[in-house]
């Protein structure tokens, strides 16, 4: 579980970083994205990662802090996607008047010729 949880990360994050270097606003807004989700599901992960278990409180054990699932890394990434969702469409909406008023998309505004 480990394993593949940390291959996604690695994966997100290297195709955010190489999406963030590319030429174009639309690519970069994916990048970011990319990158946003391997942080969130970064900070999950180190909440706990167990398979078929109870996600708080473990039944039949005393409920004493020692037993609990810290929540805390679950309710952040959880507000964080809902400010990352609402970034996302802020830059999306611009980076479109952008493109409506210059009449293209790359990052400096010069296209390639």
């Amino acid at each position: 579980m480990e394993v593949v949880v940390s291959i996604a990360i690695g994966v997100l994050g290297g195709a955010g970083v190489w999406l963030l270097l590319r030429p174009r606003t639309f690519q970069v807004l994916i990048g970011l994205s990319l990158l946003s989700y391997a942080v969130n599901l970064f900070i999950f992960s180190v909440g706990s990662l167990a398979v078929n278990r109870e996600p708080i409180v473990v039944p039949g054990v005393v409920p004493d802090l020692l037993n609990y699932t810290d929540p805390l890394p679950q309710s952040l990434v959880l507000t964080a996607i809902v400010i990352g969702f609402a970034t996302t469409a802020l830059f999306l909406v611009v980076l479109l008047a952008l493109r409506g008023l210059s009449g293209g998309d790359h990052v400096d505004g010069q296209e390639e010729g």
